[in-house]
């Protein structure tokens, strides 16, 4: 508190806010453009997504035979039409929903699946560990692309064999770095001080552990979205996936590729999709993974 030249008491300053770690990283994402319009452009999808039935201007399933192969700008397909003269626009709304659910719900499988093997390797080591991380990489040592197809042919054509197959083709990959991180944190001072007081293995994993390891296994998690998006389409455009007549951009690109030397514009349409939704999302994951750098 000071005083005025007249002897009026000033207001003391307000001490600013102190900022937390999360309030710290909210801010730098705030302040990264790419992230930030990745970010916006995967909302719109999203929300359109959501309201698809209200936002679409036709039904997904409705056919027209004599309005085959519409070009982009024709009256009443703002898009184009497919093969069978269904609306592009409509089916590409409606097929983000499909295409989100196989792109992201596997990823969100493994990342709790496979970090809750990684986290037990890592803290229980030993010979457990070694048994783990072994399985683990065998699975891990195949591609990606090779693992998931012939998951996906093994189990049969269909939209839960293709989130089954692609669960399994990330779980390798999240529980190694699950497994590293542990490894990292189970040696630090206060996890053993944890140990020396009595606490058991599960409360310091639940209380000491898991908050400083998920936000790496979410960071990485999140990188994987692009590359889930790509091998669910691409599941479905081999016809492990999505079935005829499911509107999913996968199939969408499978069911056009014979008109692409017809209406070349709207065949791709669908891939176009595809590659903005995989790039925003490997864009997000990058600001993430800077913002939630502590040497940042």
């Amino acid at each position: 508190m000071s005083l005025t030249l007249d002897g009026a008491q000033a207001d003391a300053p307000v001490p600013a806010p102190v900022q937390g770690y999360w309030g710290a990283v909210f801010g730098r994402l705030r302040r990264d453009p790419v992230a930030l319009v990745s970010g916006i452009v995967l909302l719109m999808i999203l929300l359109a997504a959501l309201f698809a039935p209200w936002l679409a201007p036709a039904s997904p399933f409705q056919t027209s035979m004599l309005n085959r192969l519409q070009p982009i700008g024709s009256p009443g397909y703002p898009l184009g039409s497919d093969e069978l003269g269904r609306d592009v626009l409509s089916r590409l709304i409606h097929g983000a929903r499909l295409s989100l659910l196989i792109g992201v719900m596997p990823v969100i499988n493994a990342f709790v699946i496979g970090s809750a093997i990684g986290i037990v390797a890592g803290f229980v080591g030993g010979r457990t560990n070694s048994v783990i991380m072994r399985v683990i990489d065998v699975f891990y040592a195949f591609p990606a692309v090779l693992l998931a197809v012939a998951l996906a042919g093994a189990l049969g054509a269909g939209l839960v064999n293709s989130l089954l197959s692609l669960t399994i083709v990330f779980i390798p990959p999240i529980a190694r770095v699950a497994e590293s991180v542990t490894t990292q944190v189970r040696s630090v001072d206060y996890i053993e001080a944890a140990r020396a007081s009595g606490a058991r293995s599960l409360t310091i994993i639940r209380r000491h552990v898991l908050g400083n390891v998920l936000g790496p296994i979410f960071v990485y998690a999140t990188s994987l979205i692009s590359v889930s998006m790509i091998l669910a389409s691409g599941l479905s455009f081999l016809g492990l996936g999505a079935r005829p007549p499911m509107p999913e951009w996968g199939l969408m690109l499978n069911t056009m590729r014979d008109a692409i030397y017809v209406n070349p514009w709207v065949a791709v349409l669908p891939g176009m999709m595809i590659f903005t939704v995989s790039i925003c999302f490997n864009m997000l994951s990058d600001g993430l993974r800077s913002a939630m750098d502590v040497k940042l």
